[in-house]
């Protein structure tokens, strides 16, 4: 049974930093995406930033290119977030997923609907 689970959400301090982390078992990612998703306050979900296990291509929503960072961990199985200069928008659900990335894709998967599985989330608040 796959399970992704999120941890390292909270509360910080606008232009502080956060690192989420999802850890994920119970099948071989070697061909398969993470994404990084989150829901605000009466916003729809939105992709943030995805990376595939083997090469670790990656992919950033505008909305956080050059403040966040994901990466992986072959051996732990974890995927991490590194968010910095957080701001208050930034105040979400943060999601954990996972979908197919067949060898031979180029594009990453961004839309929530190439994702098969997912965690359960973790909250993020940013004061300002």
């Amino acid at each position: 049974q796959v399970q992704l689970v999120e941890s390292g959400g909270g509360l910080v301090q606008a232009g502080g930093s956060l690192r989420l982390s999802c850890a994920a078992s119970g099948r071989t990612f070697t061909s398969y995406a993470m994404g990084w998703f989150r829901r605000a306050p009466g916003k729809e979900r939105e992709v943030g930033a995805t990376i595939n296990w083997s090469v670790g291509r990656t992919y950033y929503a505008d909305s956080v290119k050059g403040r966040f960072t994901i990466s992986r961990d072959n051996a732990k199985d974890t995927v991490y977030l590194h968010m910095n200069s957080l701001k208050p928008e930034d105040t979400a659900i943060y999601y954990c997923a996972a979908g197919p990335y067949p060898p031979g894709s180029w594009s990453l998967p961004s839309a929530q609907y190439e994702y098969d599985y997912w965690g359960q989330g973790t909250q993020v608040t940013v004061s300002s």
